[in-house]
């Protein structure tokens, strides 16, 4: 609820003559004594008796006003509550910040830093056989030092992420009974990243077999290998993938293979962990922007009411890194609607996957299930691949059927399905009250 910060009796008033000014709250179609939100756009002029002149965005238009604010500290991006009293603009009191503000800020500091988790893995890789540099003192050529076998407890970390990491023979299509079992998938989700600070609260004590975790389990000893501390970790620049910058909040991303490690000099320290804080930064992005969806709702189209984006890393049968993606949204019918009862509220999962199989190419997975009913529809971009799907659609229904669903709709479709693309504004930026 909007917590006032000041008297409602200290006023505000328009910058222009009263005719003016009532043409202005006009034009916003603001009507005596309506109250409406404005968005702090700019503090312009801040004065010493306490006077400060704002730019204000109402209803989608700019007003430039002169506010008597007193102790109130407005900045940039705050959200007010103001009133319309006759030709002026009565302010009524600052919002409290919402919790989504604070988790938009966070995500827009790691946007452009992100790494790709397959990338990364692929050249984490190739550290456990060609090691590393360590970073030249100045004045010293890059190249001048040979490299050095991986810290003991950095070669660890990296073959636990390796040794959990699913493998492209549980993926294979037609793999029947050898297919991973549900008791693998949970466990893979949970193993993500996603979870990492929630699983840590519950067992701080122990070494989780969790990605996220895992990758600052390498760091730690990276860091100790060169004598420094978190805090100059801190101050390392990320290494981005220039995919994710171009658009940095679409999930699912159109995937590509990662490109070959080089046959060249193997990475310094620095360099490796510069690359191991974009990675750091993927996962958290993709937890923040899960909080950032799920706290966003309302709106006209029904909105779910939890959402997780997922990067699941897996293995091909070559020992080559590569990504699935995966939404899963919970949608919750209004428990007020057509007169049901809360215990009779329905809930409705959607789950969406994408991953690019060598042989099979590019796949895409809607998956939806609402009480025992459930439906599925599978994109593929090759016509072969389309084909070989289509083969195996009534095994799949037979296969839901045994479980006791009700198989509604199952079809195959051929390309890829129109995906919506977040954008770091409006909602997911400002204050909501």
């Amino acid at each position: 609820m909007p917590a006032p910060s000041r008297p409602a009796g200290e006023r505000p008033s328009a910058t222009a003559d009263a005719a003016s000014a009532r043409a202005q709250l006009d034009q916003l179609k603001l009507a005596n004594r309506e109250t409406t939100l404005a968005r702090v756009a700019e503090v312009i002029n801040r004065q010493s008796s306490g006077g400060t002149q704002l730019l204000l965005d109402i209803r989608g238009q700019s007003l430039t006003i002169q506010a008597a604010i007193g102790k109130t500290s407005l900045e940039t991006g705050d959200w007010v509550k103001v009133m319309r009293a006759g030709n002026e603009l009565q302010l009524m009191g600052k919002l409290a910040q919402a919790p989504e503000a604070g988790i938009a800020r966070a995500l827009a500091q790691r946007l452009p830093w992100q790494q790709s988790i397959d990338a990364g893995l692929a050249k984490l890789l190739t550290t456990l056989t060609q090691g590393l540099k360590q970073d030249p003192s100045p004045g010293q050529l890059p190249s001048s030092r040979p490299a050095q076998p991986l810290p003991e407890a950095a070669r660890q970390a990296i073959e636990q992420i390796v040794a959990r990491l699913p493998s492209g023979t549980t993926l294979s299509p037609g793999a029947g009974s050898q297919a991973a079992t549900p008791q693998q998938v949970r466990q893979w989700l949970a193993e993500s990243g996603l979870f990492a600070e929630s699983r840590l609260a519950q067992t701080p004590a122990s070494q989780l077999p969790d990605l996220k975790l895992a990758l600052g389990r390498v760091i730690t000893a990276l860091l100790a290998q060169q004598g420094s501390t978190p805090e100059q970790f801190n101050r390392l620049t990320p290494i981005p993938t220039p995919e994710l910058m171009q658009a940095p909040l679409q999930f699912p991303q159109p995937l590509t293979t990662p490109q070959a490690p080089s046959d060249g000099e193997p990475p310094s320290v620095g360099q490796m962990l510069r690359l191991l804080a974009g990675m750091l930064n993927r996962i958290t992005v993709n937890q923040l922007h899960s909080q950032a969806l799920t706290a966003r709702g309302g709106g006209d189209a029904p909105a779910p009411t939890s959402t997780l984006l997922l990067d699941l890393p897996w293995l091909t049968p070559q020992n080559e890194p590569r990504l699935a993606q995966m939404r899963i949204e919970q949608y919750q019918e209004d428990k007020g609607s057509e007169g049901k009862s809360p215990a009779q509220a329905t809930t409705e999962w959607r789950l969406s996957l994408t991953m690019d199989l060598d042989e099979a190419g590019p796949l895409h997975f809607d998956v939806a299930l609402r009480h025992q009913a459930v439906s599925a529809r599978v994109w593929a971009e090759k016509q072969s691949t389309l084909r070989r799907v289509n083969q195996e659609l009534p095994t799949l229904r037979q296969s839901l059927t045994d479980l006791g669903l009700e198989v509604t709709d199952l079809e195959c479709r051929r390309g890829t399905p129109q995906t919506n693309i977040t954008r770091l504004e409006h909602r997911l930026v400002d204050t909501r009250a």
